[in-house]
């Protein structure tokens, strides 16, 4: 095999919020309800997870949400009531055990909050510049949504990276700094078997159609000035333009649900 064989994706969740958290210079009074990604993909390895999600414990407790979820204009939804990695794989007819690996875009509170059911089990790949960062006691760090809880484990294998690096045959991480120190998006190579092609997963490097169509600078970033978060933006549409690849947003309310759909009809389960 040399790509992919199927791709999954995983609705974990919500968040209310501004617009101008996707796009700077938004309007502040314009909320989004946007998706929280999680991909899943069948490799020669197994089943690979890109993201994880919220961690619920800080969203269900009364203390704990009040600890880290009381942000002004900002709510987070979970999608049932259980843990959403474990009620997706659920509903995909995958086992838990079936995920092989993980691989986590940043650090946010979105993305690597669901660890703590992988920690002391399957490897874990970060950019090292993300981790070191999560893990500098700046304090900054929480100021940026970045929470220690959810990835300070010695239980975790993480497997560190300096950049572009292939993570499982037909996957490659690619670094796009910006929107946090080591932010990475993903390169998504389809197997020949069904169909070849791929996909190029921006994540965080750009939530929103409109961020790509018009490069427009992102709304959050970690000590880069916005125009610098266009950067990255034109490098994933320079290689999806090269590979023939399809472009995804890390969070359009409208582009992340039509390919669930999409998907789901392309790789039945």
């Amino acid at each position: 095999m040399s790509g992919v064989r199927r791709v999954v994706l995983l609705t974990l969740g919500w968040e209310e919020l501004p617009k101008s958290i996707s796009v700077h210079g938004a309007p502040s009074d314009i909320t989004l309800r946007e998706p929280v990604p999680g991909i899943l993909l069948d490799t020669d390895a197994g089943w690979l997870l890109l993201d994880t999600g919220f961690n619920t414990a800080l969203i269900r407790d009364p203390y704990l949400h009040a600890r880290y979820h009381d942000r002004e204009g900002y709510r987070a939804v979970l999608p049932g009531p259980g843990e959403p990695i474990e009620e997706a794989l659920d509903k995909a007819g995958i086992p838990f055990d079936g995920i092989t690996a993980v691989a986590v875009s940043h650090l946010h509170l979105d993305h690597a909050g669901g660890l703590k059911l992988f920690a002391g089990k399957v490897p874990v790949h970060a950019q090292r510049t993300e981790l070191e960062y999560g893990l500098s006691g700046r304090p900054d760090v929480e100021q940026n949504a970045i929470y220690r809880v959810d990835f300070d484990d010695p239980r975790i294998d993480w497997r560190l990276a300096d950049g572009d690096v292939e993570i499982a045959t037909g996957v490659t991480a690619v670094s796009t700094p910006g929107h946090t120190k080591g932010h990475q998006s993903f390169v998504v190579e389809l197997d020949a078997s069904v169909g070849g092609g791929g996909f190029v997963f921006a994540f965080d490097a750009g939530d929103l159609t409109e961020n790509f169509e018009h490069e427009l600078a992102i709304g959050g970033f970690i000590d880069v000035e916005p125009e610098e978060t266009v950067e990255p933006i034109r490098r994933l549409k320079r290689i999806a333009a090269d590979k023939g690849f399809r472009l995804v947003p890390g969070h359009d309310p409208h582009v992340w649900p039509a390919l669930t759909d999409e998907l789901a009809a392309r790789f039945p389960g």
